[in-house]
């Protein structure tokens, strides 16, 4: 498995994560690093693109409920995108599907958080 690699760009929406390779207990501190580092504004939403994971384990979800938090406490919204659909049956079994926003596309991810601004 490869290692993991991250990618950060702006979006009107805010910042968008893009993950690659494997997130899991070696990794994960990566993934935190990252988010320490990350400038995020009110109102805006943090979109963590999984197009490219390969593998994820309990601490890579973990790091990722840790990114989530991390949005909500700077009063931004939180949303992944292209999530691998064996991690999203995960999502599901543990009841993470309740409580992690998914999109099929990082695009779809921004329209949802441009539709919920107030006008």
């Amino acid at each position: 498995m490869s290692a993991l690699t991250t990618s950060l760009r702006t979006s009107v929406a805010g910042p968008v994560l893009a993950l690659d390779g494997v997130l899991d207990h070696d990794s994960a501190p990566q993934l935190h690093h990252v988010l320490q580092d990350l400038e995020l504004r009110e109102g805006q939403q943090l979109t963590v693109e999984m197009t490219g994971i390969a593998f994820c384990d309990s601490s890579g979800i973990s790091a990722l409920l840790a990114a989530r938090r991390r949005a909500l406490q700077d009063g931004a919204q939180f949303a992944m995108s292209a999530v691998p659909d064996r991690l999203l049956r995960t999502f599901g079994i543990v009841g993470l599907d309740q409580v992690l926003t998914t999109f099929a596309t990082t695009d779809q991810a921004i329209d949802a958080w441009a539709q919920a601004r107030p006008a």
